[in-house]
């Protein structure tokens, strides 16, 4: 089911009409209309608000494969997601802006989104707090990831018990959380990738 189509049956479900939807989320009723006809799609602001409005997660909302049908409330994110849900293997921050293919958040349950702003360009990311259940996250999210001398080598951190990984565009970094041996290995191979200091000061 598309996005569209999801924000119909739930406006609907909650008795709703596109205006008072429109002044919750502080748009044009028009606005509403085309989000439904799949004619535009919502900014990262009002699809939260849609979230929050319909008390569904991100999952339900951005993922076409996923249908109303399966629609739970998500009332915990960060550390508290992966304590409550212990098949989830990963759990971390991901710069949707530093990914080259959206496919790859099929492969997350997203449980927050925040939008960053960098002062630079472009002027805001989008940081998808996440969880992962697939075994090959590490694997499949380095084969993704921007690179190049013109974007610069982006990374996404995350972790998986007491492992943190830093993962690059075709690299796999990681150390066990405390090993300082291996977290100075690890920085250093970023240092070498043109990553500052400042950017490693991941938590962990």
């Amino acid at each position: 089911m598309k996005l569209s189509e999801k924000i119909v049956e739930l406006r609907k479900a909650n008795g709703m009409t596109q205006e008072e939807l429109a002044a919750i989320c502080n748009v044009s009723r028009q606005s509403i209309s085309k989000w439904e006809a799949d004619i535009a799609l919502p900014e990262t602001d009002k699809l939260l608000i849609l979230g929050e409005t319909f008390r569904v997660s991100m999952d339900i909302l951005l993922k076409d494969a996923l249908t109303l049908s399966e629609v739970k409330e998500v009332h915990a994110c960060g550390n508290n997601a992966i304590q409550k849900k212990k098949q989830e293997l990963y759990e971390g921050i991901l710069i949707k802006e530093s990914i080259v293919d959206d496919g790859i958040i099929d492969f997350l349950n997203i449980h927050k989104i925040e939008l960053w702003n960098t002062g630079g360009k472009p002027k805001y990311w989008t940081a998808l707090f996440f969880t992962s259940a697939r075994a090959d996250f590490p694997e499949q999210i380095s084969k993704v990831m921007l690179s190049g001398p013109d974007g610069g080598n982006w990374f996404v951190d995350f972790k998986a018990d007491n492992e943190k990984y830093i993962v690059f565009k075709d690299r796999i970094l990681k150390y066990q959380i405390g090993n300082q041996a291996e977290k100075a290995y690890v920085c250093e191979e970023c240092r070498k990738m043109g990553i500052s200091d400042e950017q490693m000061n991941w938590p962990e």
